[in-house]
């Protein structure tokens, strides 16, 4: 059950929920479908570019970043409809293949670090 909860984490889930919204993006929606898409999307990609940050996948931060940006929702970029088309497609198949490539470090609750060991004496 511990292995299972490691790995539906707040950024799996986040890029899950994001990747679900992209794709239904595809059909027609009002305006606050889409304000929304952009929260959520530009949420999940900045969250996981911080855990890329520190777990050191420096690529995949970049990528992740670039997605923040185009999906933020304070200045959005304005490109036409049919253009997000293919990038909410493309971005979405971004966030699943995240899902299995970008995971949060482990988290050391009650472990003791090996390097902490010098603190005893």
């Amino acid at each position: 059950m511990n292995n299972l909860k490691s790995y539906f984490s707040f950024s799996v889930l986040s890029r899950i929920v994001a990747f679900v919204f992209l794709f239904w993006a595809i059909s027609r929606h009002p305006y606050g479908f889409y304000t929304l898409l952009r929260w959520i999307v530009c949420g999940a990609a900045a969250y996981t570019t911080y855990i890329c940050t520190t777990t050191k996948r420096i690529p995949w931060a970049w990528v992740l970043g670039i997605i923040a940006l185009m999906f933020n929702p304070f200045i959005p970029p304005r490109i036409e409809r049919t253009t997000w088309v293919y990038i909410d497609v493309v971005t979405g198949i971004i966030l699943l293949i995240s899902i299995f490539v970008v995971r949060e470090a482990p988290k050391l609750k009650g472990r003791r670090n090996v390097n902490d060991s010098h603190l005893e004496h």
